[in-house]
C-alpha cells in the first residue's frame, strides 16, 4: 500500500494575486486542491516543510493527505510554480484522488548496478532518455521509484520499456511514444569532440606568437 505524506497546510479565504501576495509576506505558500467531486479548496503551506519534501526524490508522484475544513482529503501535487530568480516556490496546483480511481503520475527511474555492466567498465557511457516514466495506476500501487537494472549490458546495448518489470497494478501510460528509456553509448564521440577543441586551441595560439 502506498505511503500517505502530510503537510502542514490551513484554509485561506482570500484568492487572487493580491492574497497569495499578503500570504507569501506572512512567510505560507499559497496552494489549492481540485477534482474530483468536490469544489476546489484554497490553502496554505507551511514553506520549511514543503522545501523539505520538494527537494526529496519523486514529489509529484507521492500521495498527500490534507485535513481542510474538518475533512480529510487526498492528492497528489500536480504543477508548482516557482520564482524565476530565486527558484523558491510561489504556489501549488494539487489533484484529489480517491481509491476508486485510477490516475496517471511520472515516476522517477533510478539505474542500479552499474559497476555490473561491462559495457561501463569498458568505458561505455549511459545515456538516459527518461529520467520518469509516466504509469496509471491506483493510489495503493503508485511505486516510489522504478529500478532500471544495468546488469550485463553491453556498449551499443539500449533498455526498451519492454523489458521492464513493473510493479504489480502499473502500467506504462505511453507505450507507444516511451519505448526507448536508456542505452549505452562508447566514448568515442566525446574523446573525437575533445580532440578538435584541443586541435583548434593549439592552432589558435601559434598564431598570436
Amino acid at each position: 500500500m502506498t505511503t500517505t505524506f502530510q503537510l502542514d497546510v490551513q484554509l485561506r479565504e482570500g484568492t487572487g494575486k493580491g492574497a497569495s501576495r499578503a500570504l507569501r509576506r506572512g512567510g505560507r505558500i499559497p496552494a489549492v486542491l481540485y477534482g474530483g467531486e468536490g469544489s476546489p479548496i484554497h490553502f496554505s503551506l507551511n514553506p520549511i516543510k514543503l522545501h523539505k519534501e520538494l527537494h526529496q526524490t519523486g514529489f509529484m508522484s507521492k500521495v498527500f493527505e490534507f485535513s481542510l475544513g474538518g475533512k480529510k482529503e487526498t492528492a497528489l501535487a500536480r504543477a508548482v510554480q516557482f520564482h524565476p530568480v530565486t527558484d523558491l516556490p510561489l504556489h501549488l496546483d494539487f489533484l484529489r484522488v480517491s481509491k476508486d480511481g485510477k490516475i496517471t503520475v511520472a515516476v522517477p527511474l533510478h539505474f542500479i548496478n552499474e559497476a555490473n555492466s561491462p559495457g561501463i567498465k569498458r568505458g561505455g557511457v549511459l545515456n538516459v532518455l527518461l529520467h520518469h516514466l509516466e504509469v496509471v495506476s491506483d493510489i495503493d500501487h503508485i511505486p516510489s521509484h522504478i529500478d532500471i537494472d544495468l546488469t550485463n549490458l553491453e556498449i551499443q546495448d539500449t533498455i526498451h520499456l519492454a523489458s521492464i518489470k513493473l510493479p504489480e497494478g502499473v502500467m506504462a501510460a505511453h507505450p507507444e511514444r516511451d519505448h526507448d528509456i536508456a542505452n549505452i553509448v562508447a566514448p568515442t564521440v566525446m574523446k573525437k569532440t575533445g580532440g578538435e577543441e584541443e586541435s583548434s586551441t593549439e592552432t589558435t595560439g601559434g598564431g598570436e606568437a
